[in-house]
């Protein structure tokens, strides 16, 4: 049985158009308390990334013992500072005006355990410029996205009306949504290939 330890819709679809068959169950964890005891150990935003997936990958593999289980997270950076998901549209319309014309990095991490053995785990990085857009084309991008953005990192959607506002982007798009595709599904070829039949 392959489980996907996570709420997020964009990573359910990536798994559901690769062709995998598997069920949800959410992590129970403390993300911002598992955020602080890495950045206190010394991590920076890609640990932070690698060791949330890993901390919700163990939470719901605690559940399921029997179950392979992928966990995933991640993080933007932007001058070394964290930004998290937005509480309203008038924070993400905040967050957004910070990035405009600044280069932010997202480090997306994934982990795959059986039990209480970590299988594997990685951490992808993708570099992202946005436009010095203007306030009309702002709020445009605001009113077109809705709360869906307040589900992302950044106030963002790639797979959005959020692409406007960027500029650049270098790094692989599964990295962007979340969740690095492709080296996961290698490492479940090696480490649980009975997952992908």
């Amino acid at each position: 049985m392959l489980i996907l330890a996570s709420r997020s819709s964009a990573r359910k679809a990536l798994l559901e158009q690769a062709g995998l068959t598997f069920s949800l169950s959410v992590a129970e964890l403390d993300e911002r308390a598992a955020e602080t005891a890495i950045l206190n150990n010394g991590g920076d935003a890609a640990a932070v990334a690698e060791g949330l997936a890993m901390a919700k990958a163990r939470s719901v593999a605690d559940r399921h013992p029997d179950a392979v289980v992928i966990g995933a997270d991640q993080t933007l950076a932007l001058d070394g500072e964290l930004l998290h998901k937005p509480r309203d549209m008038s924070e993400a319309a905040m967050q957004l005006t910070l990035l405009r014309g600044r280069i932010h990095h997202l480090h997306a991490g994934v982990a795959v355990m059986r039990g209480r053995q970590l299988l594997w785990s990685t951490v992808e990085v993708a570099r992202l410029r946005l436009r010095n857009f203007d306030a009309g084309e702002l709020q445009d991008v605001l009113r077109r996205e809705g709360e869906a953005i307040l589900g992302c990192v950044g106030s963002y959607r790639l797979e959005g009306p959020s692409v406007r506002l960027f500029e650049s982007i270098e790094g692989d798009y599964f990295t962007i949504l979340g969740l690095p595709l492709l080296p996961l599904l290698a490492a479940l070829r090696t480490h649980a290939p009975e997952t992908l039949s």
